[in-house]
């Protein structure tokens, strides 16, 4: 076993600057709502400064942790994804949470086991492709058996419904079968049956098919579906260059639903400006390129694609999230990792992150 250098500072360093940014934005963001919810301005920040030292905790102790663990366990690991999802579908154990039943817990704690499902995946997918990497060139014996867990993963958070974990679960894993060195024709092929099948899912669910109208014109519909859209991007107008300050906002006012979680970087475009936005942009690119930096300087094929899954789900997310608050894509509900409110998602989040700082511990020369 090679071994260990110290971890890619740069790595948890952005992790934390996000951290930071988000804990601020979230406390910023959510106290009209909290106050309106719950009369104590402080309940969603109280929740997300446990969430967030759990995740720290996860994320020294994955750091420590050799890597190759999760490849010795990946079979348990997506096994028990599995009987989670079909859980959080039966009634009376599922969780029926804005729409969607998707929540694992009891009364306002609860786990998502789609988050848990994302990181599950990668981590079978990388030992999959890493066995026996000759195989990725056959389309029966190397792609079929991973897509097949895919699809059956993706099946039972579409029935929660939720398309934007769905999203994330296909866009990391056409990330990862291309590292691991899949055939472009077989890429494209499953990039058009990805788009056949979104098309299908939009089709056949009218409230799907309204945020696809509502993202090609938001302003045509500013009382119903196009309201979302309408107030993010009333959000992102005020911010300008230096923003309102931090605690400034105006849309956090009842006017922009939720604002602590998937339309959080609306609210930190209007306080903090077109300046803060892109600081923060830039720290999400400097943490996706060192965890790819860690990917190809890993010892072994697992380090690589584990390091490269991973940061693939952070990357794939963060151009969903910015993507439909700018308007560039139609609503769907994903978090902005790192800033967003919610339990699941940060913990895992870090917990992933420390999986890349023990990934960068590995890392051969150069």
């Amino acid at each position: 076993m090679r071994s260990q250098k110290p971890a890619d500072l740069l790595i948890p360093l952005a992790t934390l600057c996000l951290l930071v940014i988000g804990v601020l934005m979230v406390h910023s963001a959510s106290t009209v709502l909290s106050h309106e919810r719950y009369h104590d301005a402080f309940y969603y920040l109280k929740r997300q400064l446990l969430f967030a030292a759990l995740g720290l905790v996860s994320m020294w102790l994955m750091s420590r942790l050799d890597y190759h663990v999760w490849g010795k366990y990946s079979l348990w690991i997506v096994l028990f994804c599995f009987v989670f999802l079909a859980l959080v579908l039966v009634p009376h154990i599922g969780q029926v949470r804005g729409g969607s039943r998707a929540w694992l817990g009891i009364g306002t704690f609860g786990i998502q086991p789609s988050e848990f499902a994302k990181f599950g995946l990668v981590i079978f997918f990388s030992s999959w492709f890493s066995r026996q990497p000759d195989r990725m060139l056959f389309f029966k014996k190397g792609l079929l058996p991973p897509l097949l867990v895919m699809g059956g993963a993706v099946l039972l958070i579409m029935m929660e419904p939720d398309l934007g974990q769905s999203a994330v679960i296909a866009g990391a894993t056409m990330i990862l079968v291309f590292v691991a060195g899949a055939p472009l024709r077989y890429l494209w092929s499953l990039v058009g049956a990805g788009g056949a099948a979104f098309a299908a899912l939009v089709v056949v669910a009218p409230y799907r098919l309204a945020r696809v109208l509502s993202f090609l014109d938001p302003w045509k519909y500013p009382d119903t579906i196009g309201y979302h859209i309408i107030m993010s991007m009333i959000a992102l107008g005020q911010g300008a260059l230096l923003g309102s300050g931090l605690g400034g906002s105006t849309q956090k006012h009842l006017y922009l639903p939720e604002p602590q979680t998937d339309f959080i970087f609306a609210i930190l475009a209007e306080e903090l400006g077109f300046l803060g936005a892109t600081a923060t942009l830039i720290l999400f690119a400097i943490l996706i390129y060192r965890g790819l930096r860690a990917s190809w300087q890993a010892p072994d094929r697992f380090g690589n694609y584990l390091a490269a899954g991973l940061t693939s789900i952070i990357a794939v997310q963060v151009v969903i999230n910015v993507g439909v608050v700018t308007g560039l894509l139609p609503v769907t509900g994903i978090t902005l990792p790192f800033l967003s409110y919610g339990g699941s998602s940060l913990t895992l989040m870090l917990t992933a992150v420390g999986i890349l700082m023990n990934v960068s511990r590995h890392a051969r020369s150069g």
